[in-house]
């Protein structure tokens, strides 16, 4: 008989590691009961939230005896702003967890024969890594468990808070004081925000009611020390925004490049709005290896600078660039792939739909005196067309950076056509790459595989394959 949804299931042992930072124990049935937030070695007591004929989903309700692996974690928000989910767990140990989960899951999902998975990447930098963060302003605090049961029978009425969404909730918003995700100013700018605000009595949103003037503030440094702030709100109100921002520029030194955006959407999405430059030349500018990248406020870039630079270099030495190759850079993004490869390259040819990305791709190339590096917005299997070929030539090397769902089916049979010697696939999701991996294995082997560890204390991880074709495919 199947348990009552939430009833606690007490003094679970955690057995080991299974994926996405979830762990994996048994119940008295034997059914395989996966846990968010516990770590092999404890002994938990559990919620079941989801219940399955051969498994189960739980999450802890309380740590009875904790695991000899587990560490105290350095950041006060932890547990409850949803992200850095794995502080409790040594860097090393998170290492081995995700080089564990690459294996794991291409073997289990792609069925296909494989090399033996290289150590993975670490970051050199387990703080302070990331060159992108975006703030929310909510009308409504977020409130801990703990705090709700401590206040009774007493009526809460709403509170500002300037932070993270709270995991699952679209409306509330954990206040954060002190972020070690991004290096100053990010701290001092949150800080300044919230006192100036707090003293002119401006209205932060109200995601329910979408009512009131401050919405967002996205921040971005590169490792050049540049910083680029963009300021979003709800509306124009010319006075009030000109001495918000005036009084930005005059509280947090080292700001390169200000902006801001009326958002007067549901969402917060800022693609299809307009950024408006208040200060600077409006953009910023990251330098990996010897090539400069311009970032604007909607241009894609990965998120950790030190990081990416490793792993193009993985990418760069897997497509074995002789200087003769034609480069196809598939899901090109602004370019940084195909830019950064360029160097090894008759040719790069980078595909992307957003056009946006393309017009930076573009001027990324320009500032890097690039000629040989040609982009083009769409659909990469209506633009890979025969005569797309005859014009520009077939690929020697594709390199593919899909988004976390992989690539599309008619993109892999479009690979399968164009049968080009190596592809070498980057991926931010094994899961999905599995899959990709074996619809190719029709005409490919892979040869290599390389995880790079972009965002430490999270379940998140990048793998990068190498596929060959295989000599009787051609």
């Amino acid at each position: 008989m199947s348990r009552k949804k939430k009833q606690p299931v007490y003094n679970i042992k955690i057995d080991a590691y299974a994926a996405e930072g979830k762990s994996v124990a048994h119940l008295e049935d034997g059914k395989v009961l996966f846990v968010e937030n516990a770590v092999p070695g404890d002994v938990v007591n559990v919620r079941i939230v989801k219940e399955k004929k051969s498994w189960a989903e739980g999450k802890v309700i309380e740590l009875v005896d904790p695991s000899p692996l587990r560490v105290t974690p350095f950041c006060r928000h932890f547990g409850i702003c949803g992200g850095c989910k794995w502080q409790m767990l040594p860097y090393p140990q998170q290492l081995a967890y995700k080089q564990q989960q690459v294996a794991d899951q291409l073997q289990r999902i792609g069925h296909v024969p494989l090399p033996e998975v290289q150590p993975i990447l670490g970051s050199p930098y387990e703080k302070y890594y990331r060159n992108k963060l975006e703030f929310t302003f909510s009308n409504h605090k977020y409130r801990t468990q703990e705090e709700i049961q401590a206040a009774g029978d007493a009526v809460f009425t709403p509170e500002p808070a300037l932070g993270f969404h709270a995991p699952g909730l679209f409306d509330k918003v954990v206040p954060i004081h002190t972020c070690y995700l991004q290096t100053e100013p990010t701290n001092l700018l949150l800080k300044v925000l919230r006192e100036y605000a707090e003293s002119r009595k401006l209205t932060y949103y109200d995601y329910r009611t979408q009512e009131g003037w401050l919405r967002n503030v996205v921040l971005r440094i590169s490792t050049t020390g540049e910083i680029l702030v963009n300021i979003v709100i709800q509306k124009e109100n010319e006075k009030e925004r000109t001495e918000l921002l005036d009084h930005i520029l005059a509280h947090v030194p080292g700001i390169t490049t200000l902006h801001y955006t009326i958002n007067p959407k549901v969402n917060d999405s800022l693609h299809d709005l307009e950024v408006r430059c208040y200060y600077g030349k409006g953009y910023i500018e990251e330098k990996l290896g010897k090539y400069r990248y311009k970032i604007s406020p909607k241009s894609f870039f990965q998120t950790n600078s030190y990081q990416a630079e490793t792993l193009y270099n993985v990418t760069k030495e897997f497509a074995g660039l002789t200087g003769n190759e034609t480069v196809y850079d598939l899901y090109c993004g602004t370019g940084s792939i195909g830019i950064y490869c360029s160097e090894g390259a008759k040719k790069v040819i980078g595909i992307e739909v957003v056009e946006d990305a393309v017009k930076d791709a573009y001027e990324n190339a320009a500032m890097n005196g690039l000629e040989h590096c040609r982009f083009y917005a769409g659909d990469v299997a209506a633009i890979c067309t025969d005569e797309f070929f005859a014009e520009h030539g077939r690929p020697d090397v594709v390199i593919t950076d899909p988004p976390r769902a992989g690539m599309h089916e008619k993109l892999v049979q479009q690979l399968l056509k164009m049968r080009a010697p190596r592809v070498v696939y980057v991926s931010c999701n094994p899961a999905t790459q599995a899959r990709d991996l074996q619809l190719l294995a029709e005409a490919y082997s892979v040869t290599r595989l390389q995880p790079v560890d972009m965002f430490p204390h999270t379940h998140h991880i990048e793998n990068v394959a190498l596929l060959e074709l295989k000599t009787n495919s051609n």
